[in-house]
């Protein structure tokens, strides 16, 4: 009877005491096992990293093991030591929130002693990124790491600035773009791509983990390379955040690496695109003139900005916020590798393909000055309506002294600088994204394109750049201090002192000379000036919408027009 009942039990699914507990002890001895052995596809890929709880901010965090669960991890990936700072990549885990300028201390550190300094700067970078820019270490600190909120963090891998490949770009033609240092190849010059190789995986002393690929373009800054198959058709994208990629060069030199491609570009680009006409441009510290550069140029047809930042410390974050807030379409992109502006503007070139037209490359200190009606748009379908094979705009360029001024003039420098030297210097170009060769050369002032597109030069009667190059000696001098440009020497080195890269018989020392103020000026210029009091001052308050005082009426309207009735 006992036994039937136990079998009655059994067909009715109801399972014993003594089953049940074998079949517990079997799962938690698997799992115990299987936690030992940590089995994973990607047990070769390790990050130094400090584990915190869930809630690790409310309190210092409980000991825990090495595997333990439930668990969030805050990691530094890795470190860079450019030349006048050190960038800090900080990790977050998903859904993570990110922290604050002021919950992060720079932390410098040997054997013998520490020393902890406040960042620089904190930049959002890629998904679950933040770049954290430190002073250098001073003398006798080898490493730096981070402390968050009186938690240390583990410092990580260290790379010097050169050599380093610092970017890299999954592009839409199947092939992967790697932004290198340290190649010192010449400006304008294809070389061999024979020579170099890509190496895409996470462990590239480990050959078991590393994909090869061919270079198929090399020239600058820039290598080309076909990208993987197994990438490709998405059999690598478990962790699309952590696969990296490097060269080797001559089947020998395998160069350091920080670059993670990240996101593959869509194959195909709109047959309309968003923006007709687009500007991208690269600076540092020149937030005091965004404002009315950006304004200006809105008026005259530029509907799209990429603001590629070089390290600005001048709180070009809020100015930039500020021209969003009242609709302009403008983005800051955080670019801090030094002396790579070349570079930068191949990135923005393929950054802008998918939504612009046409994308201009000019400086903060250049305005398109358009001399016939319609403004950008005009002069592209006066240089394009006879030839579909235009891909590159050419403008002449002239440049601008101090005028006889001294201070900073507080309408702007289209007002303020009035008078220039009477022959052009250089151009700078207006580009068809498709148009540019695969090798994305380019000298700041133009690019290269492929076969069949073509260059064409603007008249300077339909438009010309006024560059205010040479202003007033409290801002030139800003000059001497930092050139964004690979190929050309700072102003400090006794290189290429006859260029028109610098300014004529100034020398190398940011010492001002006697008569600066006056000096440049060959013909006044008054067009752009009574084009600017004439479409954009204000006639009840006599200010320009980019002058400080100017926003202060504007937040004071604002704050009226909210209170309620």
């Amino acid at each position: 009877m006992k036994n039937r009942n136990r079998r009655k039990q059994q067909g009715n699914g109801v399972v014993s005491w003594s089953t049940f507990f074998w079949c517990t002890l079997v799962v938690v001895l698997s799992c115990m096992l299987l936690t030992t052995l940590n089995l994973s596809p990607f047990t070769h890929h390790t990050t130094t990293s400090i584990t915190f709880p869930l809630q690790w901010n409310k309190g210092p965090p409980p000991r825990t093991s090495h595997h333990a669960t439930n668990t969030k991890t805050i990691s530094i990936r890795e470190t860079v030591f450019l030349p006048d700072q050190a960038l800090v990549f900080l990790n977050y885990p998903p859904s993570f929130p990110f922290l604050a300028k002021s919950d992060l201390t720079c932390l410098y550190f040997n054997d013998t002693h520490t020393l902890a300094h406040p960042p620089i700067q904190l930049h959002l970078a890629r998904i679950r990124e933040q770049i954290v820019r430190c002073n250098l270490p001073p003398r006798g600190n080898t490493t730096v790491s981070l402390i968050i909120q009186s938690k240390p963090l583990p410092a990580s891998s260290l790379h010097q600035w050169t050599p380093l490949v610092y970017e890299a770009f999954f592009d839409h033609d199947s092939t992967t773009l790697l932004f290198v240092k340290g190649l010192n190849l010449k400006p304008e010059r294809l070389v061999e791509p024979a020579r170099f190789h890509c190496l895409f995986g996470w462990d590239f002393t480990n050959p078991k983990f590393v994909l090869k690929s061919n270079a198929i373009s090399a020239a600058q800054e820039i290598i080309r390379c076909q990208t993987p198959i197994s990438i490709l058709t998405g059999q690598a994208r478990a962790q699309p955040q952590s696969i990296k990629v490097t060269i080797q060069v001559d089947q020998r030199e395998i160069f350091p690496s920080i670059a993670r491609p990240g996101l593959r570009q869509p194959r195909n680009t709109p047959r309309r695109k968003a923006h007709h006409i687009c500007i991208c441009t690269m600076l540092w510290n020149q937030a005091r003139f965004l404002k009315e550069w950006v304004m200006y140029h809105t008026r005259i047809g530029v509907q799209r900005w990429f603001i590629y930042d070089n390290n600005s410390d001048d709180d070009i974050e809020n100015v930039i916020s500020f021209l969003q807030s009242i609709g302009y379409n403008i983005s800051q992109h955080l670019w801090p590798w030094v002396k790579t502006q070349e570079a930068g503007f191949s990135h923005c070139a393929l950054r802008a393909r998918a939504s612009c037209e046409w994308v201009g490359f000019i400086d903060v200190d250049e305005y398109f000055n358009v001399k016939i009606k319609g403004g950008l748009r005009s002069v592209i379908w006066h240089k394009t309506r006879l030839e579909n094979n235009v891909g590159e705009i050419r403008t002449p360029c002239y440049s601008f002294g101090p005028s006889g001024l001294r201070q900073v003039p507080r309408e702007g420098v289209m007002v303020g600088y009035t008078c220039r030297l009477a022959a052009r210097e250089r151009h700078k170009s207006i580009v068809r994204p498709e148009a540019l060769n695969r090798s994305l050369i380019n000298v700041v002032h133009h690019f290269h394109l492929r076969e069949p597109f073509v260059a064409v030069d603007v008249e300077k009667s339909v438009m010309v750049i006024n560059h205010y190059k040479y202003q007033v000696w409290k801002v030139f001098k800003r000059k001497f201090y930092r050139r964004v440009a690979t190929y050309v020497a700072d102003w400090r080195q006794n290189q290429n002192v006859g260029s028109k890269d610098r300014a004529p018989g100034l020398g190398t020392k940011a010492v001002e000379p006697v008569g600066w103020a006056n000096r440049f000026c060959e013909v006044w210029d008054m067009r752009l000036r009574s084009m600017v009091m004439r479409n954009f001052l204000d006639r009840r308050t006599r200010l320009l919408p980019w002058q400080p005082e100017f926003e202060h009426h504007f937040r004071r309207q604002r704050r009226k027009e909210r209170k309620p009735a």
